[in-house]
């Protein structure tokens, strides 16, 4: 007779969006590191430059919605930006994001890019503190291109809003860790034929209980949402 033993569910990583954004501001070291006191695996944040090339935390290109200032990011300094909010809860450079989530054992940051502008000087914050195994890399293809041509072993997460996947092209030229699209996307088809093409598959951005359950249960390897504290009892109520 054959004894079979049940496969328990394959761990899902907990990535927090910008943060904890329903307790603190969005991309504020308050907002990660909450995210990260609240189970996150990983925490997504946004990066723009400064005037001065100062690659900081934010995902618009102006102030005006967080900040009430109508001032693109890019028009001014990363010393007037500090003057912003206050202690944690202002616009943080990334170099004190990779500090902060250094802190804690196993985290990482997941790194949005729009455009190519911002990756050199990413990049050079990211290797100055010798964070690359702390760190990877989403966006736009153009940008996470940017990424590859300056490192053949960063981690990528191809954004991708197509519900066919990825051309075998693309593929080559990227060689990203997992493909990321929008949760809606998915189905089993999907999910099973990007393992198929051996990439993990990340999603975003969910916030419903009932929808990380169902989520989950398309085989996903990450899940990324606002609400961590309740997307981290979700996966470990699941087992």
């Amino acid at each position: 007779m054959t004894v079979t033993t049940a496969v328990p569910p394959r761990p899902i990583l907990a990535v927090a969006h910008r943060g904890d954004p329903f307790h603190y501001r969005e991309n504020t070291l308050a907002s990660v590191e909450s995210a990260l006191a609240a189970g996150a695996d990983a925490v997504e944040v946004d990066v723009q430059l400064t005037r001065d090339g100062v690659p900081v935390l934010l995902h618009d290109l102006t102030l005006e919605r967080l900040w009430a200032d109508p001032r693109p990011v890019g028009s001014v300094t990363a010393e007037q930006l500090s003057a912003l909010g206050s202690p944690g809860v202002r616009v943080p450079t990334l170099a004190e994001a990779l500090k902060a989530v250094a802190e804690t054992p196993a985290a990482r940051l997941l790194i949005d890019l729009d455009t190519p502008g911002p990756v050199a000087a990413t990049w050079r914050a990211v290797t100055d503190l010798g964070a690359q195994a702390r760190v990877a890399f989403c966006g736009s293809i153009a940008a996470l291109l940017a990424v590859r041509e300056l490192s053949a072993e960063a981690e990528l997460a191809l954004t991708w809003k197509q519900p066919r996947l990825p051309g075998p092209a693309l593929l080559a030229d990227l060689r990203p860790r997992y493909v990321n699209p929008p949760f809606g996307l998915l189905d089993p088809a999907f999910t099973a034929g990007a393992h198929e093409l051996g990439l993990a598959v990340s999603c975003w951005t969910v916030d419903r209980r009932r929808t990380m359950r169902k989520v989950a249960d398309l085989g996903v390897d990450s899940i990324t949402s606002n609400r961590i504290g309740l997307l981290r009892r979700t996966l470990d109520a699941r087992g």
